[in-house]
């Protein structure tokens, strides 16, 4: 019996079926299915019972499973402890929302390079509903998302919220009250399924009726680049457009209200304990604290 045929079989009672596990550790499904046949012949037992459905655990894999999960966080306090950061090994499977992205991510990487330089980075960039699910399934590692996320199993750190304020090209000439432009004018907003996105259509709506436009782009910097080419007004994060504001290539306009204040969270898995997860939104924090000072 070795630590990683334990390791396997965690991933594979967990997850419940070999391909998942598989997905998880990044190895082939015939590597797990030898290393949990290869664990059940040194002790002498059957952990799973094979199925067209999926693997079935036992009684016996359910008494393991205890001891695994111990095991396993006895691993992961020996690397929060006594492994130096510099010589930690693996992969890191990050989510992040494109705000974040357009923002301090970069700074982030530089920094969790500088911190565990031996340790792979896949960055992932969607929206943060889809990051949320493939949090909670297992694809990703660490998510920085819209948060924070309500389940049980997720462990939520805050970041920095990012203000929205409404914006728009000096070169759009506005003849209408401060309240009317955003019933004449394109609204560039945010993607379809986002908070912001239902936010400011709900509002629009709300006060101008079937006479509001929204064009929704899945990309915030396309939104920003359309906003200052004069094809619409938007809302978008005072952090991410402050340096157009005073070189003067937008104009920062108050209609009368504003959509509310994004909020966002690292958040990672509690179980199975990963320390690299951990270490790593807490670095997050310290590194989005500096940069939106």
């Amino acid at each position: 019996m070795t630590f990683e045929q334990l390791r396997t079989f965690l991933w594979v009672a967990r997850l419940g079926g070999v391909r998942r596990a598989a997905e998880q550790m990044n190895l082939s499904q015939p590597a797990v299915s030898a290393r949990i046949a290869a664990l059940e012949t040194s002790l002498n037992v059957v952990l799973f019972e094979r199925a067209p459905s999926g693997m079935k655990p036992t009684k016996r894999c359910e008494k393991l499973l205890v001891y695994a999960e111990q095991i396993h966080r006895i691993h992961e306090d020996i690397k929060a402890n006594i492994v130096d950061p510099a010589g930690l090994e693996g992969q890191l499977r990050l989510g992040v929302s494109e705000t974040v992205v357009q923002a301090w991510l970069p700074d982030f990487v530089a920094a969790l390079r500088i911190d565990y330089p031996l340790v792979d980075v896949e960055i992932t960039v969607d929206v943060s509903l889809n990051l949320r699910e493939s949090l909670l399934n297992r694809s990703l590692d660490l998510a920085f998302l819209m948060g924070p996320v309500s389940e049980y199993s997720v462990n939520n750190i805050e970041l920095p919220a990012f203000e929205l304020i409404w914006v728009r090209s000096p070169e759009l000439m506005v003849t209408e009250s401060r309240d009317e432009i955003l019933r004449t004018t394109p609204v560039i907003s945010y993607a379809r399924n986002t908070r912001p996105h239902r936010d400011i259509k709900a509002k629009l709506f709300e006060r101008y009726g079937a006479d509001a436009r929204i064009f929704p782009s899945s990309s915030l910097f396309a939104c920003i680049k359309m906003v200052a080419s004069g094809l619409g007004v938007g809302a978008l994060p005072r952090h991410l457009v402050q340096d157009q504001i005073e070189s003067g290539a937008l104009v920062q306009f108050d209609p009368g209200w504003c959509p509310d204040t994004l909020r966002f969270t690292a958040s990672f898995l509690g179980e199975p304990k990963s320390h690299l997860a951990e270490s790593a939104a807490h670095l997050a924090r310290k590194v989005s604290t500096d940069c939106m000072k």
